[in-house]
């Protein structure tokens, strides 16, 4: 028996891993502090039968994509996610890759923001995480495909969401996921994921394409945007950025000035969001 093999890693993380320090309800009778394989499971998005499996080894190989979901659910560090890559049969990120591994600390911070929308995205704008009240305004991405989850996809093939942007607001929104990406490539030139998403995109979007020809590399700053939600209306939220990981992670945050109706509408859309996840 492999006494050092992914099964055992990952309950030795769950099993160290307490329900408050992933954002979930403490209750009072649990047969052990740590997490339960449910709670993982739901946490990083695949079945608890999978879960198990991959526990009693009876699944070793788990994709890229459940090994970051896992590293994520489990709060692991940095060291720990190339741990879980390597018992996962994967090379761990190199420097040349975009970073996507969320580091707990960040993990925390979107967590005690509560009623703020806040997302995590990579390089290439891939939504890594969002909390419960960025999902209320926005809509949830967790069962869309990769290119779903993807705002920069999202935003030139016009896939539907929850809050829409105004017209110049969202001219403003697409040059500037081509002025970052184009940053992005320039400092990551061999990201197959990067490149694909840019390639892809110049195919599929006539209007990327021309955009791609005459806007010049720069890395996106703050702004406030307007947009319209189906129930409230319209809002303008500042929208600001805060990076991580040497600049390779993006912390997305819309808030408004306290007591303006755009702070009253964006509570209110982010209630009426919560309700209708909570219905569902």
């Amino acid at each position: 028996m492999d006494l050092n093999g992914l099964g055992s890693q990952l309950k030795l993380w769950r099993d160290r891993t307490t329900p408050a320090s992933v954002g979930l309800p403490t209750q009072k009778r649990r047969r052990a502090p740590g997490l339960r394989r449910e709670e993982v499971a739901q946490l990083a998005g695949v079945s608890a039968d999978y879960l198990v499996r991959l526990e009693q080894g009876r699944a070793r190989h788990p994709s890229v994509q459940v090994v970051q979901s896992l590293a994520r659910a489990l709060r692991l560090d940095a060291g720990e996610r190339d741990v879980l890559y390597r018992l996962a049969g994967h090379l761990p990120p190199s420097p040349s890759r975009m970073e996507r591994h969320v580091p707990p600390s960040v993990m925390r911070l979107v967590d005690r923001l509560g009623d703020t929308p806040v997302s995590v995205i990579d390089a290439s704008w891939q939504t890594i995480l969002q909390n419960r009240a960025a999902t209320a305004l926005f809509g949830d991405l967790s069962g869309e495909s990769e290119r779903g989850q993807n705002r920069a996809w999202r935003t030139f093939m016009d896939l539907p969401g929850m809050g829409r942007f105004e017209p110049q607001t969202r001219s403003m929104v697409e040059r500037d996921v081509v002025a970052d990406l184009r940053a992005a490539l320039l400092r990551l030139p061999h990201d197959p994921d990067l490149s694909s998403l840019v390639e892809d995109l110049l195919r599929e979007s006539p209007h990327f394409a021309e955009l791609w020809e005459t806007t010049p590399a720069k890395p996106r700053g703050a702004q406030r945007k307007t947009l319209h939600h189906p129930v409230v209306g319209w809002m303008t939220l500042d929208c600001d950025k805060l990076t991580v990981n040497d600049g390779e992670l993006q912390i997305v945050v819309f808030t408004a000035e306290p007591g303006s109706p755009d702070a009253e509408a964006l509570a209110l859309a982010v209630v009426v969001g919560l309700q209708e996840m909570v219905g569902a």
